[in-house]
């Protein structure tokens, strides 16, 4: 696979083209600065933009694929914000191969991914925007129109991948949805047939070992993290962004892992108030965490050998809703001759076989399948002790009746 970055030269342009004006929608770090790097993966053919988000400097890729159809033109997977400089990173691929004929919205529920495909679309005047069936909205749900989507040009995916103008190339399974309570989950996996690649949203991750080149645009949330107190001083060298970045990996797919103590408010006051000067940069001063001297224990056991993985927090409160409804999709889509997986966050692209896509899901199991008669190290559950804030979430939102209970495994 190519891997050629396509990234605009600070020193060269605007600091303005970074903006995203509308960062209020959706007000998460970086809010309305936000960079972008584009790399082909495949020659020609696919590429990737990838840009940041997160809390409390917690920040891991939020990822856009670009395919080229084979008749000219091309289709997009889950936009990222249309910044000035995303945008003319794109249009360098329309002056090559073509117009922006399809935007696919693959998700009802990541406001991430919604939040960016109208405010997109109006870059691209004539693009067919497809969106995931159940489309829904919080606390009301509202017209596709009144969320930003251009009403002329948007249509529902159809259930058969067959009746869309783009079947020749494509197919897709869509997961859903699954209906939690208040709100409702669904994913949409597109297989381009061409380059033998999986496009996945939210389902399917893998950790690298190393900070994406994303994340290291802006090293100060990587040294943030890599501290052990509020008032260390951390050089900016690759070790300590590669422990910051693992530590951040950590936060963001469990919440609270085993190995991680959060300090109470009061001791972070008290540690703030000895080393202001040291500490100013942290969240008012404050770092309230404390991890344990084996905590990467726990992020060998997430990374394992680039070992594929089902999100955490859908193991455990939204894939466990629809067992056997998740198993089928996953069948449907390991049914694919796929040699890479595109995900929306962290690694990309992922090197990886259909069997090994489906081992991913053998925790909604009873007796796990063995796809090709083979199970490694990478097959196993993530270790459940760092599930343990995950859980209680779960008992929580079962005992106030927010949530339906998880359903027995198939």
């Amino acid at each position: 696979m190519a891997q050629k970055e396509r990234v605009s030269n600070i020193e060269q342009i605007d600091p303005h083209d970074f903006s995203w004006f509308y960062w209020f929608t959706l007000p998460i770090y970086p809010f309305g600065n936000r960079r972008t790097i584009g790399k082909e993966v495949v020659k020609d053919t696919v590429w990737t933009f990838d840009q940041i988000q997160g809390i409390f400097y917690v920040v891991v890729p939020i990822r856009m694929t670009v395919v080229k159809l084979e008749a000219g033109g091309l289709l997009v997977y889950a936009p990222v914000a249309p910044t000035a400089e995303c945008i003319r990173l794109v249009n360098e691929l329309v002056a090559e191969h073509g117009e922006v004929k399809y935007i696919i919205l693959p998700t009802i529920s990541g406001l991430e991914h919604k939040v960016f495909v109208g405010p997109f679309a109006r870059c691209f005047p004539q693009a067919q925007v497809f969106v995931a069936p159940s489309q829904w909205s919080f606390p009301v749900n509202l017209p596709l129109s009144w969320l930003g989507l251009p009403a002329k040009r948007t249509q529902i995916l159809p259930a058969d991948s067959q009746k869309t103008p783009f079947a020749d190339e494509f197919d897709y399974a869509i997961l859903g949805p699954i209906h939690l309570g208040p709100g409702k989950f669904a994913e949409v996996a597109f297989f381009h047939k061409r380059s033998h690649t999986l496009l996945l949203t939210d389902t399917i991750l893998s950790v690298p070992e190393e900070p994406p080149a994303i994340v290291q645009l802006d090293p100060y949330p990587l040294l943030f993290h890599a501290k052990d107190s509020a008032g260390d001083i951390v050089v900016d060298n690759q070790a300590n962004r590669r422990k910051g970045w693992q530590r951040i990996s950590l936060f963001a797919l469990y919440f609270q892992p085993s190995v991680l103590h959060v300090i109470s408010f009061a001791q972070t006051l008290r540690d703030a108030i000895k080393a202001p000067e040291r500490s100013q940069k942290a969240y008012f001063g404050l770092y309230p965490f404390k991890w344990q001297p084996d905590w990467q224990r726990s992020f060998a056991a997430l990374r394992g050998d680039g070992r594929l993985f089902v999100a955490p927090i859908l193991q455990t409160l939204i894939l466990n809703r629809a067992p056997k409804e998740t198993i089928n999709w996953a069948n449907k889509v390991a049914s694919w001759d796929f040699h890479w997986i595109i995900p929306c966050h962290f690694d990309s692209p992922i090197k990886a076989k259909p069997y090994q896509f489906r081992q991913a899901f053998s925790f909604l199991e009873q007796q796990p399948a063995v796809s090709a008669g083979l199970f490694n190290s990478n097959s196993y559950p993530l270790p459940q002790e760092d599930f343990k804030i995950l859980q209680e979430i779960d008992i929580s939102l079962n005992k106030l009746k927010i949530v339906p209970p998880p359903q027995d495994k198939v």
